[in-house]
């Protein structure tokens, strides 16, 4: 197989995936052109913000074609479409043909929590010891425990006693701290997410560890409130902007748990959070931080 990279301005992203599939492309991807330098734009979509922008300023498409001869093919016509002539050939990557399926799995193993709570994909076996089990596969949303921020969101969720709670988790992925609620005790999660994908797999991933019953899976509904924790492991920006939603989807004496934050963002959130409630640093790992609240009882 073979890889055909084009950089195209914004406007014309979508219709030049469009062309690319129909020319054989056997799947197109978009990244940040500028990612990893000054220019690198990060695309947010939450409640009070204006939509996200479907792409970047500068985007690097790639499109996977199955020989170079097909490839080549659709390389000749988009030269010659008019409408592409302010995109740019990058260049062309062979792609050697894997077993994606044995080399994605050997890339996940269990994860554990604690000694007995742990995060095991569906081909493997539980450890000895696991006495709480989260059966969780990669796929289209972020969370399958092995990232800093999730392994502190789910350790302080492991020390935490659920019993009878309502609990949220706030933009879900995968919606692995709304299933680690409920195995802890919580009566009900709400798992939201702006992004359809994360819906889709925090709905299989509920029915797959047999919570499905008292976990909620949908968009974010601010009306569903107040809630005895609220789980949000996103990124610091949109925690800022977040902040007074998240600080009133909270009891009085319930608990705030944030992640996503770099080490050197914990005064930023701070600041942030201080009209609604002091937050501390509850746990550190590979640079990133955990921030939680409890809140004042009234």
């Amino acid at each position: 197989m073979i890889e055909l990279h084009i950089l195209a301005p914004q406007d014309q992203v979508e219709s030049l995936s469009d062309v690319l599939l129909e020319l054989s492309a056997l799947s197109v991807s978009v990244e940040d052109a500028d990612a990893h330098t000054e220019h690198e734009q990060a695309l947010f979509g939450e409640p009070g913000m204006p939509p996200p922008a479907s792409s970047w300023v500068r985007s690097k498409v790639m499109a996977l074609f199955e020989n170079a001869d097909l490839l080549a093919e659709a390389q000749a016509c988009l030269l010659g479409l008019e409408e592409f002539e302010t995109c740019q050939i990058l260049a062309q990557h062979e792609v050697p043909q894997e077993d994606w399926v044995r080399i994605t799995q050997s890339q996940f193993q269990p994860v554990p929590i604690t000694e007995d709570f742990w995060i095991v994909p569906s081909w493997h076996e539980v450890p000895k010891g696991a006495q709480k089990v989260i059966r969780l596969d990669p796929g289209l949303a972020f969370g399958t425990g092995t990232h800093p921020t999730t392994r502190m969101c789910l350790g302080w969720a492991a020390a935490h006693d659920f019993s009878g709670e309502r609990v949220m988790d706030y933009g879900c992925g995968s919606g692995i701290l709304a299933i680690a609620a409920v195995l802890h005790g919580a009566e009900q999660t709400d798992a939201v997410d702006i992004d359809p994908s994360a819906v889709v797999a925090a709905e299989q991933n509920a029915r797959d560890n047999h919570v499905a019953s008292q976990m909620r899976v949908g968009l974010p509904d601010l009306s569903s409130g107040p809630y005895d924790t609220v789980f949000a492991n996103i990124l610091a920006t949109p925690l800022k902007v977040l902040a007074p939603l998240l600080c009133g989807l909270v009891k009085p004496g319930g608990h705030l748990v944030l992640a996503g934050i770099l080490d050197r963002q914990e005064q930023e959130l701070k600041a942030a959070y201080a009209p609604y409630c002091e937050l501390v640093v509850s746990n550190a790992s590979e640079g990133w931080i955990l921030m939680t609240s409890q809140m004042k009882s009234q």
